[in-house]
């Protein structure tokens, strides 16, 4: 059991579709309206029926107020990291410090392919990641003297300029399932973030990923709590108590929610849905609910 001590929040993950272009950014205006403290939205520029993701989270900054914003996850082998940097630190000034950035090694190799990028192997593409954060943190980091190199494999910078710092120190997530990334995300990541639907034991996985993550911050002289632990979530509201993982009523979904969060340290937990009714019960019910019940056995 790892109970990591982080107060809970709560999030949306929201298809960008191209065909309805303002329907996005209406469930994000749901998902503040909801209480959510995050939208997120998914990013696979190759699919032409997907709007641009880092657009829309522009659009939706400016559209919101207090809502935190992120990509779920970024694909980093078409966002050059030294312009995904200064993005990220503009958007983070003009939305007053609300940007967070999740970040993916790549998948769907052949579309990554189509549109001009560089088809990795798995290891050179954890490699990448590790590069691309360096060159990330390493241009918001004006404090720092002189201009940033990083000599690397798959990134190289030579003499960039630092800057603009982002407003806040913007976390990095990794979204991470294989030993090497979860290793990856314990060295160097604010937070781990992957998809419960993609766990092969449902939430029992995260166990022994969790200590993965954990030896690997260990062994970097970092307490395994300063990796927050992410969730995407999906299942069914119904009137009824459910018969199975987050299926059924508000309490059924915020006691299991609590049990993941009590056993396994998640701590943000972000619903997959683009139905309105799904992101208001999640934030006006569940959240607070869940929220109550770990408060509670935390004291306890």
């Amino acid at each position: 059991m790892s109970d990591y001590g982080h107060a809970l929040w709560f999030g949306s993950f929201i298809t960008p579709v191209a065909g309805r272009p303002q329907a996005p950014v209406e469930l994000a205006l749901t998902s503040e309206r909801a209480g959510l403290d995050l939208v997120s939205f998914q990013d696979h520029p190759y699919q032409s029926q997907f709007q641009d993701t880092w657009t829309l989270m522009s659009y939706v900054a400016a559209r919101t107020e207090r809502i935190r914003i992120s990509g779920n996850v970024l694909n980093l082998p078409l966002r050059p990291p030294a312009v995904l940097a200064r993005a990220a630190a503009s958007l983070d000034r003009l939305s007053g410090g609300r940007v967070e950035l999740g970040l993916g090694a790549g998948a769907f190799w052949d579309g990554i392919a189509a549109m001009g990028g560089r088809r990795l192997e798995p290891g050179q593409a954890v490699q990448a990641v590790e590069e691309a954060v360096d060159v990330i943190r390493g241009l918001w980091a004006t404090d720092e003297t002189g201009p940033l190199r990083v000599t690397g494999e798959f990134y190289t910078v030579t003499g960039a300029k630092r800057g603009p710092a982002p407003a806040h120190r913007i976390p990095i997530h990794l979204g991470a399932y294989k030993p090497r990334m979860l290793r990856l995300t314990g060295r160097i990541a604010d937070g781990w973030l992957p998809s419960l639907g993609f766990l092969p034991q449902g939430p029992a996985s995260l166990a022994a990923m969790n200590e993965r993550i954990d030896e690997a911050a260990s062994a970097a002289g970092r307490p395994p709590a300063a990796v927050s632990r992410l969730l995407n979530l999906s299942g069914r509201f119904t009137s009824g108590s459910g018969g199975g993982l987050l299926e059924g009523g508000s309490d059924d979904w915020a006691e299991q929610i609590a049990d993941i969060a009590l056993q396994y340290g998640v701590s943000g937990f972000i619903l997959a849905s683009d139905k309105p009714a799904d992101l208001n019960l999640f934030g006006h019910e569940v959240a607070p609910r869940a929220r109550e019940l770990v408060h509670s056995e935390r004291g306890a």
